[in-house]
């Protein structure tokens, strides 16, 4: 089953796995076809519970993932110790055989590790809860210092449709952590043609700007767009009625 899911290019350590899955090869049925992982978009439970139990096998997963209650907030829970479907936008491990995961259909999935390989965690990065600091309260989670955390941007809606408003601009000039974190913010966004007040925003650039903000060095992926490979990705701009991707990473004994 390697076609329904990718393995990020990133240079973690051996110990730390990690995967993006497709929605490709699951049993849910239109509009959430095929591998729909989520089960707050009304798809068929048991469907979905399908597509869960079929992930586990496919990737020989040492557990089910740890799956969240998300809700663009900016709070993080650690793994071994928190309950299935904790309200939570991030978890993280220090613990060999437990899984991160985070849904998306277009907001951002960011997983992180330690150059030593003693630690993942996962982040679920929209506009939202990235502008509120969700990164870099995820960087905090680590013993080590930024400068020895490495972070891998999954698939989220690309700069070239992801329209915005005035006020979200706003909201990120004013959440910038330097000078330096300011520019990279305004550059970050391109003003619509005969709009004075819409911008099409750069997830990737803000969450790129936002970590190196934080002192993380290490920032890999960030080459895809939901909304345009529907073959691929769910994405909720495209369909309001969809399913989610999954993105993991976790420690294997």
């Amino acid at each position: 089953m390697a076609e329904n899911f990718l393995i990020p290019d990133w240079p973690a350590p051996a110990q730390v796995k990690s995967a993006i899955i497709l929605r490709s090869g699951g049993c849910s049925r239109a509009p959430f076809e095929s591998n729909n992982l989520a089960l707050h978009v009304e798809d068929n439970a048991s469907d979905v519970q399908k597509n869960r139990d079929g992930l586990v096998d496919s990737l020989a997963l040492p557990a089910q993932p740890l799956w969240l209650n998300q809700c663009h907030g900016t709070d993080l829970v650690y793994v071994p110790q928190a309950s299935q479907a904790a309200s939570a936008d991030g978890s993280y491990s220090d613990t060999a055989n437990t899984v991160c995961a985070i849904l998306t259909a277009d907001c951002l999935p960011v997983l992180f590790c330690n150059q030593s390989g003693s630690q993942v965690a996962a982040a679920h990065a929209g506009w939202r809860g990235l502008c509120g600091g969700i990164l870099r309260k995820t960087v905090a989670t680590f013993k080590h210092s930024p400068d020895q955390v490495m972070a891998y941007l999954g698939p989220a809606i690309g700069p070239q449709v992801f329209e915005v408003g005035a006020e979200v601009l706003q909201a990120f000039l004013h959440s910038a952590q330097n000078a330096q974190h300011n520019q990279a913010v305004i550059a970050a966004f391109k003003a619509v043609d005969g709009s004075a007040d819409k911008y099409l925003a750069d997830l990737y650039a803000l969450a790129r700007a936002e970590l190196a903000a934080s002192g993380v060095i290490e920032i890999y992926g960030g080459n895809y767009c939901s909304y345009s490979d529907s073959e691929r990705f769910y994405s909720f701009r495209r369909e309001p009625k969809t399913g989610r991707n999954a993105s993991l990473v976790w420690l294997q004994s």
